[in-house]
């Protein structure tokens, strides 16, 4: 659980984002254009579903910019994960325990950040799954998208390519197909709400007293 839940905001950090662009070139330049508007978008909310493996989870994500991400599940429900730029913190109902992990150099600094794209252009690179044509989502869906795949530059990267899966109507990401050394994340979003003037306020979070809490929990054993 300690990795899912550490991948999930990971990877949110790096495609917390809507954008906007009306041409598509190279794949490098389409990625240029999503990286360059990803500060436009102030907040959003939106539905989410991950998978790993054969784990299922599904939930609503809040985000807003500069660094602030919750999600609400309701698979598992009741439970919670909260970064405010200086703690993640995550709420398991099923053990009744609340972990902390106080963000430290570069990784805290990226965690939900309008660089995130930028960064993913440093160190994967960038290009059309099959083609800048919409394709569809699934083999035998009628939604359409526009599929990039990112390649890591070298092994210390945690996942060795992503799929971006981009609405070409509302150029959305849809879909985030990440691939690690053991096991494949998925995560699919819908029902965006976009710069909605989310409060400071919906990213704190208090756990219930009766939860055990457990400091540092991404370096113990």
């Amino acid at each position: 659980m300690k990795k899912i839940a550490f991948c999930v905001v990971f990877l949110l950090s790096l495609i917390s984002s809507g954008f906007a662009q009306n041409q598509i070139l190279t794949a490098a330049a389409f990625f240029k254009t999503v990286s360059d508007s990803y500060g436009t978008i102030r907040d959003y909310e939106a539905v989410m579903d991950i998978s790993v493996g054969r784990t299922s989870m599904s939930g609503r994500v809040s985000y807003k910019k500069p660094e602030l991400l919750r999600i609400d599940f309701t698979n598992p429900r009741d439970q919670v994960i909260v970064y405010n730029g200086d703690m993640l913190t995550i709420y398991l109902p099923g053990s009744t325990a609340t972990m902390n992990q106080a963000a430290s150099g570069n990784r805290g600094a990226n965690l939900a950040t309008s660089q995130g794209l930028g960064l993913m252009s440093r160190y994967y690179s960038v290009s059309y799954e099959t083609g800048p044509e919409p394709v569809p989502l699934e083999p035998d869906s009628g939604e359409m998208v526009i599929r990039l795949l990112l390649s890591r530059k070298n092994m210390s990267e945690e996942f060795r390519t992503i799929k971006l899966s981009i609405d070409p109507v509302s150029l959305l990401i849809r879909r985030v197909d990440a691939a690690a050394r053991s096991e494949v994340f998925v995560f699919s979003f819908s029902g965006y709400r976009l710069n909605q003037g989310i409060p400071d306020q919906r990213f704190i979070y208090d756990p219930p007293a009766s939860a055990n809490d457990y400091n540092n929990f991404l370096f113990a054993e």
